[in-house]
């Protein structure tokens, strides 16, 4: 038997599996909530800007991963060039500034997943 503990939308579980024959049966354990631990501090990644700084947002068009950061902080951008590529459904989908301005902050990281909708970046 092995534990595992995994958290999901914020709530922690403690998770034992049995390890059994290739052809047994398998036996699902109820989950039992766990101590909630501390929330670990975001990793150093690429430079950010406070989130929020700019008064326009760059928003995801549908849910997925981010795949590629385009733009950096205090670059500037024409309305339609290219800020993010998301990866939704197998495919690359560019994330364009809805507007001219400079890049004030990159609120995501590569590999983050987001959903439809969420503020990615801003500008000024």
């Amino acid at each position: 038997m092995k534990n595992y503990t995994i958290t999901v939308n914020g709530n922690v579980y403690d998770v034992t599996v049995e390890e059994g024959a290739a052809g047994a049966a398998p036996v699902a354990a109820a989950p039992k909530a766990a101590p909630a631990a501390a929330p670990k501090a975001a990793p150093a990644a690429a430079p950010k800007a406070a989130a929020g700084a700019g008064s326009v947002k760059v928003e995801a068009g549908a849910a997925g991963k981010i795949f590629k950061i385009e733009a950096s902080v205090g670059q500037a951008v024409k309305k339609g060039d290219t800020v993010i590529i998301l990866e939704a459904m197998k495919m690359e989908i560019p994330v364009v500034s809805p507007a001219d301005g400079t890049v004030a902050s990159i609120d995501v990281s590569v590999g983050d997943s987001v959903e439809a909708g969420a503020c990615l970046a801003t500008l000024n």
